[in-house]
């Protein structure tokens, strides 16, 4: 939950910064605002779970499946019935998944992906992703912040 108040922090923040941008703090995390989406994607090393996180202020129809197009030279097209949109805000949809290889390679070597949901689709350019992209895959998890995870006591 605390990526979606992240992602749409960024829907109201000023369209002037565009860029694709890289953190590591506090999970690897890839975001670009677009026009009509801003675009998260993120990588927990605790649990070992990818996420992306499309958020757009029209928010998003309830569809059974979910399809993520990318447009280019390498051109793509993944899909899923397993994304998420979160009833009591429609604004964000959030598929996860522990292996991202597609995705990154979708935004890393393409020109534009292209969100399809039921009878919308939205697009987002990919001018500008590359370098972050090959960061994120970089992003270094030895150095995170991690809180160990409780484990029954067998001794008993």
């Amino acid at each position: 939950m605390r990526s979606v108040a992240f992602a749409l922090s960024f829907l109201i923040a000023p369209a002037s910064a565009m860029a694709w941008e890289f953190t590591p703090v506090p999970i690897c995390t890839l975001f670009h605002q677009g026009t009509d989406m801003a675009v998260m994607v993120t990588y927990d090393p605790v649990d070992g779970d990818y996420a992306i996180h499309l958020s757009r202020e029209g928010g998003w129809p309830e569809a059974g499946l979910f399809t993520m197009r990318f447009e280019g030279p390498r051109g793509l097209t993944i899909s899923t019935s397993a994304h998420m949109i979160e009833p009591e805000d429609t604004r964000t949809l959030t598929v996860r998944d522990r292996g991202f290889g597609n995705v990154l390679n979708g935004l890393n070597f393409n020109q534009r992906a292209v969100a399809v949901l039921g009878d919308l689709e939205v697009a987002v350019s990919l001018d500008g992703a590359a370098p972050a992209v090959e960061e994120f895959r970089a992003c270094p998890t030895d150095q995170l912040v991690s809180i160990p995870r409780a484990t029954p006591d067998t001794t008993s």
